[in-house]
């Protein structure tokens, strides 16, 4: 009787991890740029400001990519994941390369994204800062974010949305870059996500 109940209770321990490994375990890519595109981005057509809650929205501009996710991080303290719930470290290009990706050590934290190598980098630094970015993204949806938090590290997705700044009624304001090729504070990306696909 004993040996039948730890049976079940280690099937059930296997099916478990599986489970747990399959749904939230990073997703492995051979050699080469999955995701060899570069963002686009276009003006946004005139629209009115988009209101969430106690915020306002205004478009920035139109936004699309398809990346590979190198990180992903929830929030859950402070103002802007009132707005933002989760950042997404994005890798394009040469930073969807699983060889690139091997050589580097990365991390999210504090809503910035960090990379780190020894010796020598495995492709130019200005490479790497410019074909990955951290990204906070805003769901248009809870359906949305359901899909945003159950996506993996190592999966490639594309994001359709706009960038914007948020304003809320005492002054405080949180702006998206427009461009790829800044880094430090104020570089990362403000996305209203308004639609995702996962590969």
């Amino acid at each position: 009787m004993l040996g039948i109940r730890l049976r079940w209770i280690l099937l059930v321990l296997v099916l478990f991890g599986t489970w747990r490994y399959f749904s939230s375990g990073e997703v492995q890519a051979g050699p080469g740029q999955i995701a060899p595109g570069e963002p686009i981005q276009n003006r946004a057509s005139p629209s009115a400001p988009i209101h969430l809650g106690d915020y306002r929205l205004e478009p920035l501009a139109n936004f699309e990519i398809e990346a590979r996710v190198l990180r992903t991080e929830n929030y859950r303290l402070g103002r802007e994941a009132e707005l933002s719930p989760l950042d997404f470290a994005l890798g394009w290009g040469a930073m969807s390369d699983s060889a690139v990706l091997a050589e580097l050590s990365i991390s999210q934290g504090g809503r910035f994204y960090y990379y780190q190598w020894q010796n020598e980098p495995p492709i130019p630094a200005h490479e790497i800062a410019t074909q990955s970015a951290n990204m906070h993204l805003i769901p248009a949806n809870a359906d949305i974010e359901a899909r945003l938090k159950a996506v993996r590290i190592g999966q490639v997705v594309r994001i359709r949305g706009q960038l914007v700044e948020a304003r809320a009624r005492d002054g405080w304001i949180w702006r998206s870059s427009l461009t790829r090729n800044d880094t430090g504070a104020g570089a990362c990306e403000l996305i209203r996500v308004e639609s995702l696909s996962i590969r």
